[in-house]
């Protein structure tokens, strides 16, 4: 079946390659209507009080999307107009300041201390914007866009969702150049490791088409994030070059042994198939732990991932094989040396020196665990930003003018009697860092009857059986003391109203240290385990699957381990993401020279022979493979002023060459010391 498929593609590679040209179409436009999340806080589990008090602040309260505008030096007139035409704003639920508590004409010594605290700072005036939609919804970020039109200089408009639309126009205007940087250096990088200066212009068209194909595939998923939009594209091309490179490599082999090129190209394509099915299984794996992460980001990137390199095989085998028949005169026409050098001399001295490396492997397990398990990570999303952007700007000036870093909302039964909830916001002023709570009857006064209040000056706080409370804290998302604050908050609340739920950005927050921890310890195990799988069945063995995976887990380690030496706070999202794709992605590079050292065994080579043979054609495909890896996202972390991404290419393109290294110079010595117990634990390793 295959055979007649592939004989059937080569004869017809003009209709092959016009139909990919075709379906580019679709894909396009696919990938045009694909939405993108930017809110990383709404990835965490349904189930939390958190996420569920922050859907009661978007469906009953509208309060979810919330920005506090800061102003300086305007006159109070000037501002009450302001706050009129904000609320006129498409998208805007309400702008609450002052004069919605009392008149402008009532002097604000006059006015309660806790309406004076939160909104007079000594230099400026601070209003509470709310949006229909939610957090990083499109009408939200337009409502944003729009409130900015009408501000000037004196004008700071902070909040989840003003750090948000900013993080969506910075990448929108970085990911271009990610795309066409990684395709720059990749081109270099392979027209000095190929042998044909033409051949790296086919490889790229056609690991463009498959791109395209899996982003624009996306619309089906609904949405995507925005990490996934952002390094979909690069991690896909890093991961499956590989897979272009086996089909020329095959082609070119079996080129000699057919009269038409035709055929020594159906041929490749078989024989190619068959080990991209199983070299794409280990990648796969790796994307696969990603799914089960509680934080389901996790399952976004692996899910886009795993399809982009299915998509990518199937490319490889059915449009590459057309571009290259299509453009083979030039690919051949056009040929020079490798300038990648010979390793025989490497290869005899590592493994001269075998017990000196295997001494160096380990003494290098004990300080690369340490290092990797005290590595400083960040989980707060401004820190991902550039200080100079306009919501990082905003947040600076909240802090500074009203000493703000975060709000807490707490969601209360309405039927709670006023002493009991005034007994609790007094237990949670005592709170270290807290700077003020406000509720209802601290905007109105409890000495105001009910029934004089206006009905939408009640619904700020009250609404659908359900009241909230405000709480304006001086630490920030993230911080260890945020973090106790919060807790302490949760259990005061909760002996109050069992059925409180507390909220905000602070909350939200909390629980993502706590799952992005408890993730990196699954997806780690995870990982490894399915790679332990994967080569137990490649090699029939119970002891080359521990060899690999442990040789590649150092690697991760000292990958993980660097920012630890050098001082640097890395976000989250990266250690999991390295932990799961290093593995996944560089564990073939071990695969490849395993299984060329067992060939060369049961060719009948003594293993110094075999493993010397093994290490010297083993390491062209390595160096050219991780370089091309390297390349695809180093030039990303360049470029990328969003911490998120910059931090995640650079550990994948350091991890690309730290494996690399590792298995180049440590694995040979490792299989021959441990040829005889690879040979007792497996079936079959070196029979001939």
């Amino acid at each position: 079946m295959l055979s007649r498929f592939a004989k059937i593609l080569t004869r017809h590679p003009s209709v092959v390659a016009f139909i990919a040209v075709l379906l580019l179409i679709p894909s396009f436009f696919g990938y045009l209507k694909t939405k993108v999340n930017y809110d990383i806080l709404s990835y965490l589990p349904k189930n939390l009080d958190s996420v569920k008090g922050e859907d009661v602040l978007e469906n009953t309260f509208h309060d979810a999307a919330t920005s506090m505008l800061v102003i300086e030096g305007m006159p109070e007139r000037d501002t009450s107009a302001l706050k009129d035409k904000i609320k006129k704003v498409p998208g805007v639920n309400d702008c609450v300041w002052v004069d919605d508590i009392a008149d402008l004409s009532v002097p604000r010594n006059m006015l309660p201390d806790k309406v004076k605290d939160l909104f007079y700072s000594k230099n400026a005036t601070m209003m509470l914007i709310t949006y229909n939609g939610s957090t990083s919804s499109e009408d939200t970020f337009e409502a944003i866009a729009n409130i900015k039109k009408l501000l000037n200089k004196q004008c700071y408009l902070s909040g989840f969702s003003a750090m948000q639309r900013d993080m969506k126009n910075l990448l929108m205007g970085e990911t271009p150049y990610y795309i066409l940087l990684a395709a720059a250096l990749c081109l270099v990088v392979l027209s000095l490791c190929m042998e044909s200066w033409f051949l790296p212009f086919v490889f790229l068209l056609g690991i463009g088409i498959a791109i395209v194909y899996n982003m624009g595939t996306n619309i089906f998923l609904g949405e995507i994030s925005f990490i996934s939009k952002s390094i979909a594209a690069i991690l896909q091309l890093a991961v499956t070059m590989d897979y272009s490179i086996f089909l020329i490599n095959r082609y070119d082999e079996e080129i000699s042994k057919f009269e038409d090129r035709r055929d020594a190209m159906a041929s490749a394509i078989k024989t190619t198939f068959l080990s991209l099915a199983g070299s794409s299984l280990t990648t796969v794996a790796g994307f696969l732990s990603l799914c089960f992460m509680e934080l389901t980001i996790g399952r976004d990137i692996g899910i886009v991932m795993m399809k982009g390199v299915v998509i990518g095989v199937l490319c490889t085998v059915t449009i590459l094989p057309s571009l290259i028949l299509l453009f083979d005169k030039p690919i051949h026409k056009y040929k020079h040396r490798s300038l990648i050098p010979k390793f025989d001399r490497g290869a005899n001295a590592l493994i001269r020196h075998r017990k000196a490396i295997i001494a160096l492997l380990l003494l290098l397990i004990g300080p690369a665990f340490y290092m990797q398990s005290h590595t400083k990570v960040y989980y707060n999303l401004d820190k991902t930003l550039p200080a100079t952007l306009d919501s990082r700007v905003a947040t600076e000036k909240l802090k500074k003018e009203f000493n703000m870093a975060t709000t807490h909302f707490v969601i209360l039964d309405n039927d709670l009697p006023s002493y009991r909830m005034q007994e609790m916001i007094d237990e949670i002023k005592k709170l270290d860092g807290v700077k003020n709570v406000l509720g209802y009857d601290d905007l109105i006064g409890p000495a105001v009857p009910d029934n004089f209040i206006p009905q939408k000056v009640k619904d700020i706080c009250k609404k659908d059986g359900k009241q909230i409370i405000m709480i304006n804290s001086q630490y920030q998302a993230a911080d260890t003391k945020e973090n106790d604050q919060i807790s302490k908050i949760i259990q005061i609340t909760k002996h109050y109203d069992p059925s409180s739920q507390v909220t905000g950005e602070g909350a939200l927050t909390k629980d993502l240290v706590e799952i992005a921890d408890h993730d990196f310890t699954v997806t780690g195990y995870i990982s490894a385990l399915l790679m332990l799988v994967i080569v137990a069945l490649v090699f029939k063995s119970a002891v080359v699957p521990l060899i690999l995976v442990a040789v590649i887990e150092l690697a991760i380690y000292i990958n993980l381990g660097v920012p630890f030496l050098t001082g640097s706070v890395i976000p989250f999202i990266s250690p999991i993401v390295i932990n799961c794709v290093q593995m996944g992605a560089t564990v073939d590079y071990s695969i490849l020279m395993t299984t060329r050292f067992q060939e060369e065994l049961k060719a009948g080579k003594n293993r110094l022979d075999a493993i010397r043979a093994a290490s010297t054609t083993s390491f062209p495909s390595i160096v050219t493979s991780s370089l091309v890896f390297f390349c695809a996202t180093t030039g990303v972390s360049w470029i990328s002023k969003m911490g998120i991404i910059s931090s995640i290419c650079a550990m994948l393109a350091r991890g690309a060459i730290l494996s690399a290294v590792i298995i180049i110079t440590l694995l040979p010595a490792v299989l021959y010391v441990t040829e005889p117990a690879i040979q007792k634990l497996s079936y079959h390793f070196n029979t001939k």
